[in-house]
């Protein structure tokens, strides 16, 4: 038979919380050790080891756990009838990376037995039931990712001035968390302060964690506007006529009215952005809500759905992104967006980097792009040499001194405005300069003067 590691919890608090199953074998049995002295009930078994001098000299905490495991399954191999018995702080099934470990290993046979844990005596004193509240257990430190919802959370292993500024990091600033320290214990704690505020709790130590209970995040919100999505469609006469064809023209209207919102919001001073901000975030959501529109419809047709979207979307990024998510290096952002286009061109079968340009784009959109593809196939000029096209360009124009009227407009050209409209891209794209956008605001400055002329509010 194999050695036996036989874990028992001390439960969160102190002595009265340990199960008279777990009393007795820490009493009985020949070999104990127990994980840390640092807990209110280890008090109750002062001669019983513990691997607290490992927590000093380990490297690391993954170092520690290792080492603990070895010297537990090595004393379980030497023990009297093969048997250690390993105390560890609450339950040994919540947040025990070593108890992970001597479960995984094949050296030994881990048994865990019961004990009051953590999150039942926070669902205690807080009136909460774990089941109807939907309750999840974060582990702080499993990773730095921005904390998901929905709602509520237990975060545990919060036992530091620097893990709690991790959590207050990874949520909204405004997010009220309830911090429960010491619960069960004669100097019970529990406040509320939000996130902004959760390193001036000074009180913090490993008998201290973090309760939120609301934590409204994108994916449930985007669940929650899919939802309706579906209700829509559902309930609603004029989103049930609707087909991917007859949405093109108001996803084209909502791209547009949302450009122009980022382009006044860019505009004005950082004090005076409110305004425009909760314009940019009304615009920002009828265009997110055409994308669903069209997700809602590829779902009903068993064709895609948002979750795929997304997924592809995600998946072709991070291919895309081998110096982030590879071993890839990159100098500059040039590097990085020439990498970009031969990465989709080879990813895609194309034989040229204009495919799969849409030419219906503006043609100073299109042409600026097609500027960008000309430097991954080494025919760019310089700057001065695009300077001095221009201004020879500008300069030998023919103009009619007369004017001429809408009617006698036409593209039909000579290339000497096409050269020169060219060159003065060019240039533009030397100096950073987006023309699209300048043009833009020329033509919303022109509107108020127009409006100006009629005597008519600008």
């Amino acid at each position: 038979m194999k050695p036996v590691v036989r874990v028992v919890g001390l439960g969160p608090g102190d002595a009265d919380l340990i199960t008279r199953r777990t009393y007795e074998l820490l009493r009985d049995a020949p070999v104990v050790r127990l994980r840390t002295r640092v807990h209110p009930a280890a008090a109750a078994f002062l001669d019983v080891a513990s691997y607290d001098d490992l927590y000093e000299s380990a490297e690391s905490f993954e170092a520690l756990y290792d080492a603990i495991a070895n010297d537990l399954i090595e004393l379980a191999r030497h023990a009297p009838g093969g048997e250690v018995v390993y105390a560890v702080p609450g339950s040994p099934v919540v947040a025990e990376r070593t108890v992970e470990l001597l479960v995984a290993s094949d050296a030994v046979t881990t048994v865990l037995e019961p004990a009051v844990s953590v999150i039942d005596v926070v669902c205690a004193s807080l009136g909460r039931d774990p089941m109807a509240s939907g309750l999840r257990v974060v582990d702080a430190l499993a990773n730095t990712e921005p904390l998901r919802g929905p709602g509520p959370l237990l975060v545990l292993q919060t036992y530091s001035s620097e893990v709690l500024a991790s959590v207050a990091d990874r949520i909204p600033k405004s997010t009220i968390v309830t911090v429960v320290h010491h619960v069960g214990l004669s100097d019970e704690v529990i406040t509320e302060l939000s996130a902004g505020e959760l390193v001036s709790f000074g009180d913090v130590d490993h008998l201290t964690s973090l309760w939120i209970d609301g934590l409204r995040t994108a994916g449930e919100a985007i669940d929650d506007l899919v939802a309706l999505m579906r209700r829509l469609r559902l309930e609603c006469p004029w989103d049930q006529e609707q087909t991917h064809a007859s949405l093109t023209r108001h996803l084209l209207e909502e791209a547009y009215e949302t450009l122009d919102a980022l382009e006044a919001f860019v505009r004005v001073e950082d004090d005076e952005r409110s305004e425009e901000a909760a314009h940019v975030e009304e615009e920002l959501g009828d265009l997110l809500f055409q994308i669903v529109f069209h997700a809602e419809l590829g779902d009903e047709e068993d064709l895609f759905n948002l979750a795929t979207i997304a997924d592809r979307v995600r998946d072709k990024l991070i291919g895309r992104h081998p110096h982030v998510f590879g071993d890839v290096r990159v100098n500059d952002s040039n590097e990085v967006a020439q990498r970009w286009e031969i990465l989709k061109r080879d990813e895609k079968g194309r034989e040229s980097v204009t495919d799969g340009i849409a030419w219906q784009l503006p043609a100073l959109i299109l042409y600026t792009k097609l500027l960008r593809k000309v430097t991954l196939v080494d025919r760019r000029r310089d700057a001065e040499d695009s300077r001095a096209t221009a201004l020879a360009a500008v300069q030998s124009l023919s103009l009619r001194h007369d004017g001429v009227d809408d009617a006698e407009s036409s593209s039909d050209v000579d290339h000497q405005w096409g050269d020169a409209i060219a060159a003065l891209v060019e240039m533009a794209q030397w100096a950073g300069v987006d023309l699209e956008g300048v043009l833009r605001d020329r033509a919303r400055r022109l509107r108020d003067e127009i409006r100006s002329a009629e005597h008519l509010p600008e």
